[in-house]
């Protein structure tokens, strides 16, 4: 392995998000492997997150201040307002200047890799000089999910004249190869914590981990729980995260009657610890690519239940084996489905130790290794 210049780049990289947190576990994976790292944040965040107390990896951030919120102007009149035009140059002028703050960083390195985060963060590069670094191109939701948004455009636009573009699964890979995308490749995102013992699988819990937000439904996940909350008396429903919904799903607990029964924990600093609390680990969400959520329970032992949302998530839980996969949006499906589990603690526990095998391979080593393979493939 020979030390390389890598720039990790995302519009927002300091949020508490997947994506975030993928890009600042492999900062500090590529960092302590030998390699000068740089994780640059297009904008900043709003709400930043500490993801390292110690990187060993620069973090630049390029404008100073998040974007402000947009508002489509309600006629002609407002469009060529001279408020709205002044504002629309200094934007302009905020853009040029951080695009080239990075030309300069990228031209004080004689060779190297960019990778960048996301559809949008390519596309925010696309003027910024650099034919001396390979661009690696990710995608960390699935072709679905690609194909309902403007993220296929800008893959289908930019993603080809790339040195790889990746993608999560083989599944979506192979999606994307039927439009045509020469140059595809599968990484999957590595685990952010070392996994540790597994899960005692003892206390009566079902978990959701992440942001509490109106893509990940959460608002199902309660009626769900609600349905089979009267056949397992014991159990609890724990949320670990933070999020706007957070009074919404509070208030539906209380109209269900199972407010007593429902536990908000916010952000925890020790996610493994929050995830070996757990017995059963659901996701509800409206669409997942290849969902940190699962990979993580899985290294810990917990068994999960998911709506079968993508091939990424077929990838992580395999159904009947190392967990339940439901038929997106069934919601009585899925209360079927956590009842089942909730109350047959032998199948639990062989889910569990089967889906700490499954993802054995997601450990940072291990992704790291196939990362340094793509780069020398990418070399020659």
């Amino acid at each position: 392995m020979r030390a390389r210049n890598l720039f990790l780049i995302g519009i927002d990289v300091d949020s508490m998000g997947g994506s975030q947190r993928v890009l600042h576990t492999l900062a500090q994976g590529f960092a302590e492997r030998g390699h000068r790292v740089e994780l640059i944040g297009i904008r900043p965040s709003p709400r930043p997150h500490t993801f390292h107390a110690r990187p060993a990896y620069r973090h630049t951030t390029l404008y100073t201040a998040p974007a402000a919120p947009s508002r489509r102007a309600a006629s002609l009149t407002e469009r060529l307002s001279p408020a709205r035009l002044r504002q629309a140059r200094a934007e302009r002028l905020q853009r040029d200047r951080a695009r080239a703050r990075l030309a300069r960083r990228f031209a004080a390195v004689p060779d190297g890799c960019v990778i960048a985060g996301s559809p949008w963060a390519v596309d925010w590069l696309d003027t910024v000089e650099r034919p001396h670094l390979a661009t690696i191109g990710q995608f960390h939701e699935s072709f679905t999910q690609a194909r309902h948004t403007a993220n296929l455009r800008l893959i289908l636009r930019h993603y080809p004249g790339l040195a790889k573009a990746v993608f999560l699964s083989e599944a979506d890979a192979a999606e994307f190869r039927r439009r045509r995308l020469p140059n595809t490749a599968v990484m999957p995102n590595p685990l952010p914590f070392d996994p540790g013992p597994p899960a005692p699988l003892r206390a009566r819990r079902v978990g959701a981990v992440g942001r509490l937000e109106p893509v990940k439904r959460l608002d199902r996940l309660v009626d769900a729980f609600a349905a089979c909350a009267a056949d397992h008396p014991a159990w609890e429903l724990h949320f670990i995260g933070d999020g706007p919904l957070e009074p919404e799903l509070r208030a539906q607990a209380v109209r269900l009657d199972i407010a007593d029964r429902v536990r908000f924990h916010g952000t925890v600093r020790d996610v493994a610890a929050a995830y070996r609390d757990l017995s059963l680990l659901a996701l509800t969400s409206e669409r997942e690519g290849r969902p940190m959520a699962l990979a993580e329970a899985s290294a810990v032992g917990v068994p999960c239940v998911s709506f079968d949302l993508s091939g990424g998530v077929r990838e992580l839980v395999a159904h009947g084996r190392t967990g339940t996969l439901v038929p997106p949006g069934d919601v009585e499906g899925f209360a079927r489905a956590l009842g089942e589990l909730m109350g047959d603690a032998g199948v639990r526990a062989r889910y569990g130790a089967a889906a700490r095998e499954r993802v054995a391979g997601l450990a940072l080593d291990s992704v790291l290794d196939r990362w340094e393979e793509l780069f020398d493939e990418i070399d020659r």
